[in-house]
């Protein structure tokens, strides 16, 4: 039986992957677009059948002559997850258009279909529950995937031939993501900072939040990994389900884990949060005047669906998930 995940040498695609192969599923059929060469690292240390590019891929889908059959599920991870892309007409063709073309391909050959929705449908609210009334995403990346959302509440509502799956990731961290550029995640680059200059940089005070003091629901890729293990195991199982931690960190606590965990590394003590601002291993820059009106200042995913449908492992805490994100990232300078 062949499983297919597209955004392969992703973040998450990768980590899929790896997640599948330790349970013995090596026939993976890996689809991505490598015109970034350098992605490829990210499935060195995985087993796969095949690599598609993306473009043939949906080609193949789009006139039925894709050549592998008895196909197990379908993990769409494949999108453009760069929120300050403002070419709409790309991002609905690449997020919108493309996972309703495979959507209805699983369908037709009743294939399970696990995909990557996102918390920025949510925009600047700050209520996280997957409800109509709470989405209002504030840009075309965030409009790409609450629409295609839409379109599988309305599937399901008439009813599926397959399993269908949508998973609104919120802030997600870990291997495999140094080649997102700016798109990484914060801990990825107050790892490289740190390494650099010695410090890092948080943004200021702004709104009701003090400095350092905005938070997200961060997550670890190594938690993304198992949570779509479990539905790709309860095939009976669909729906859009948040896919966060339950918890909303600050970037002070963020900053102090990274930082920690470098120290320890190099045989020094941990520092509280004060002690790191004091000794000036963590520095407050201004907010930018860019971002301001356009800034999640708190995220924190309801995960009462996600509980609701029997997934009851605990997540990793910022603290633990990126002291093993940093010991990971260290064995590969």
């Amino acid at each position: 039986m062949t499983i297919i995940v597209t955004g392969a040498a992703g973040l998450i695609g990768s980590n899929i992957v790896r997640a599948l192969n330790q349970q013995g599923i090596n026939d993976i059929v890996a689809v991505d677009n490598l015109t970034r060469g350098e992605k490829f690292k990210n499935l060195v240390d995985c087993d796969i059948r095949h690599y598609l590019d993306k473009h043939e891929f949906i080609y193949q889908v789009r006139e039925h002559i894709f050549p592998y059959h008895h196909i197990e599920a379908v993990f769409h991870e494949g999108a453009c997850s760069d929120t300050m892309n403002h070419d709409g007409k790309y991002m609905m063709e690449n997020n919108y258009q493309y996972t309703l073309d495979l959507l209805d391909w699983c369908q037709d050959k009743k294939i399970p279909f696990l995909y990557a929705s996102s918390a920025a449908v949510y925009g600047k609210g700050e209520v996280f529950e997957e409800k109509r009334e709470y989405e209002s995403p504030l840009n075309v990346y965030g409009y790409s995937k609450f629409l295609f959302d839409q379109v599988v509440r309305e599937r399901m509502a008439a009813g599926l031939s397959a399993q269908v799956v949508g998973f609104r990731y919120f802030n997600v961290y870990g291997m495999h993501e140094q080649h997102k550029g700016r798109m990484a995640s914060v801990a990825f680059h107050h790892f490289n900072q740190y390494r650099e200059q010695g410090f890092v940089n948080l943004f200021g005070a702004y709104e009701n939040y003090g400095d350092g003091e905005h938070s997200r629901d961060f997550v670890s890729v190594e938690d993304v990994a198992k949570v779509n293990m479990y539905f790709f195991k309860n095939p009976k199982l669909s729906g859009i389900y948040n896919l966060g931690t339950g918890r909303s960190q600050s970037f002070n606590d963020l900053a102090a884990a990274t930082v920690n965990a470098c120290r320890v590394a190099e045989g020094k003590e941990k520092l509280s949060l004060n002690e790191l601002v004091e000794q000036q291993f963590i520095r407050y820059i201004p907010f930018p005047d860019a971002l301001k009106g356009k800034y999640q200042s708190f995220t924190q995913a309801n995960i009462e669906a996600l509980r609701q449908a029997g997934y009851s492992d605990d997540f990793y805490t910022v603290e633990e998930g990126v002291t093993r994100y940093v010991e990971w990232l260290l064995q590969q300078s």
